[in-house]
């Protein structure tokens, strides 16, 4: 039997992926295993499981490292390959922070307000890059300067939060202790959340891209 002209489209998808893409997917596999960790220390705290939710925000940014390298190595650049980063990016960097911070004790109402609002900066961030990234890369094959700091940046948040468990300083024993603002509770901790969001949606800061 002769094969169709034209293949079924998940067909077409699996041949359109560049060895790139997989070093992406892997990225985004450990920002969701960084989320399912940090639920689990939720239901029962387990120092183990919090340090292997921080440690999959470094092996997460190794793999958003080398698709880009694998990429240019291979000369494969490709739409969906800029996609497949965002969507990553948002889960290893963005989501699986504010789990992380979630889990540390940021639950005030101010907390979930503050990690909110880095999740959806980090969003828009991405967003922005990928509208305006081939205006950025000024007709050359590599975007020059970043608008605003990378997402990536955050896992120096997951590293505060990997010492503040190493000190045993999460929970109750969260560093700046908490505040009480209104009706709702703020550990100022979360602000360096606040920080990071907002350095990320700047325009006005520009950082060369490496």
């Amino acid at each position: 039997m002769r094969a169709p002209a034209n293949p079924p489209k998940h067909f077409s998808m699996i041949r359109g992926f560049h060895l790139a893409d997989f070093f992406t997917l892997a990225n985004a596999a450990c920002g969701v295993a960084a989320v399912f960790f940090a639920m689990i220390y939720v239901g029962g705290p387990s120092s183990a499981h919090f340090f292997a939710a921080a440690a999959m925000a470094p092996a997460a940014l190794i793999f958003d490292v080398l698709d880009g390298r694998v990429a240019r190595w291979r000369r494969q650049h490709s739409a969906l390959g800029r996609e497949l980063d965002s969507l990553a990016d948002v889960i290893s960097f963005g989501v699986a922070p504010a789990a992380l911070g979630f889990a540390a004790g940021m639950r005030g109402g101010w907390d979930w307000i503050a990690l909110i609002y880095f999740v959806c900066c980090g969003v828009s961030r991405l967003a922005r890059f990928n509208v305006t990234a081939e205006s950025l890369s000024e007709g050359g094959d590599k975007v020059e300067f970043f608008e605003g700091t990378p997402i990536p940046t955050s896992v120096l948040l997951t590293g505060v939060l990997a010492l503040a468990a190493w000190r045993d300083r999460v929970g109750e024993n969260l560093y700046w202790g908490v505040w009480t603002v209104g009706p709702w509770d703020l550990h100022p901790l979360a602000l360096l959340f606040v920080l990071s969001g907002t350095l990320m949606i700047s325009k006005t800061l520009r950082i060369p891209k490496m």
